[in-house]
């Protein structure tokens, strides 16, 4: 047995098909059917299901994969280890961002950091809160920006900084002629919100003690923050975006934004790494680089705002 072959086990576990597991690992498909074979005749113990479609691990198989990503996992660490001793900034470092941070933090700091450090390649991979975690969990990201507090005993967090919901909304909407959103004048009828799983969606759904909101199921299922920015502009309905959204915006657009009444509902950044994580060096410049990239006001949770 070899870190090799349990390498070929997890691609063939994450892909569910030997040919594109083997392109994945820059191997011949032949190549890599018989090293799991080798693998599987040592063990003595089918670990895939080869009549199925796709491939899936067996009984066993499930087991093995669960083990073998663990020691790759461990293995990665040795390396790490080895960095981090040495500080250095090379390599690939695997981070996870909220789609609803990715769009308007990113643009702020990511390219000239990657100018600054042209031997550190930083994978960026947007995904939702649960996955994100997941992965973590897994190993197979290095650290995650969320927005709130992870609950999990292996996972450890540090605030990065606070940030703010706005509504944006239409012209002709009754909340226009307001100069701050209260909650009680919401209205499910005329709101544009994101689908479940977005805890962007769920903190303000919380903060505005809606249960459940019935309308614009259809519309909204693919929808994305953006689009429905721009069902706000061409005159339809409200919806909310970030703090750091708002700084991207227009001045006609600027025009749209309306904050809301005291309490303000406000967001935790979180950088989110395992308990046994050691690449601190690549951390910390990534967060350094981060809160300079926000605005010197976001760093601390300012009077009236109130975490959701």
């Amino acid at each position: 047995m070899n870190i090799q072959q349990l390498e070929y086990i997890l691609a063939v576990d994450q892909f569910r098909h030997f040919a594109k597991a083997a392109e994945h690992c820059h191997v011949t498909q032949p190549t890599l059917s018989m090293m799991i074979q080798k693998l599987e005749d040592e063990l003595g113990v089918k670990l895939f299901d080869r009549t199925a479609q796709p491939v899936k691990p067996t009984p066993a198989g499930t087991k093995v994969i669960e083990q073998a990503r663990v020691v790759l996992y461990q293995t990665s660490l040795i390396k790490d280890i080895v960095k981090e001793e040495e500080q250095s900034l090379s390599g690939t470092f695997r981070l996870a961002v909220l789609p609803t941070i990715a769009p308007y933090l990113l643009p702020r700091f990511f390219a000239q950091l990657t100018e600054r450090y042209p031997d550190l390649d930083i994978r960026i991979l947007e995904m939702k809160t649960t996955p994100s975690l997941a992965a973590l969990q897994r190993g197979e990201i290095d650290a995650a920006i969320i927005a709130n507090q992870p609950k999990e005993p292996q996972l450890q967090a540090q605030t990065l900084f606070y940030e703010q919901f706005f509504g944006y909304v239409a012209k002709g909407d009754p909340l226009f002629k307001k100069a701050l959103i209260r909650t009680a004048d919401i209205s499910d009828e005329h709101l544009w919100l994101l689908d479940e799983g977005h805890c962007f969606r769920d903190q303000l759904l919380r903060f505005c003690q809606m249960e459940k909101v019935k309308v614009r199921q259809a519309a909204y299922r693919l929808g994305s923050m953006e689009t429905f920015m721009r069902m706000v502009e061409s005159g339809n309905g409200v919806t909310f975006i970030p703090q750091l959204a708002t700084l991207q915006l227009s001045q006609e657009q600027l025009e749209l934004v309306r904050p809301f009444a005291i309490p303000k509902p406000t967001r935790e950044i979180m950088w989110v790494t395992r308990t046994d994580f050691v690449r601190h060096s690549i951390a910390q410049i990534l967060i350094d680089n981060i809160r300079q990239a926000v605005p010197k006001e976001m760093h601390t949770l300012q009077v009236g705002q109130k975490i959701v």
